[in-house]
């Protein structure tokens, strides 16, 4: 049996809900420390490793692991652009100590 349309409760279409309030980010204990690399160090780092920064493996520019970076949030909010820069990673390796891995910023598919 259906209910009658009289007890059907209907949201009022004027009242909106309000924004929800972003939360800090809190970098999760698994996700490695990222660092953004300056104009010099990236081309030093490119000269180091004998290749095109088109080589490397990418990742989006809004990545969350971007946001383990303190850098990251300062340069997004001056408008840097961050599409072409290098990014460090660094993980820990039972073998090696420490594991460095570079990544290339390439643009999302939402245009950032």
């Amino acid at each position: 049996m259906s209910p009658s349309p009289a007890r059907r409760s209907r949201a009022k279409s004027s009242a909106k809900a309000p924004a929800p309030t972003p939360r800090p980010f809190v970098a999760h204990h698994l996700a490695p420390p990222h660092e953004v690399l300056g104009e010099e160090e990236s081309k030093r780092v490119l000269e180091q490793l004998k290749t095109a920064g088109e080589r490397l493996p990418k990742i989006l520019v809004n990545d969350p692991g971007l946001q383990t970076d303190p850098k990251y949030a300062a340069l997004k909010e001056s408008g840097e652009p961050l599409v072409g820069r290098l990014v460090r990673v660094r993980r820990p390796s039972a073998t090696a100590g420490e594991a460095i891995a570079y990544r290339l910023i390439v643009a999302s598919a939402g245009g950032d």
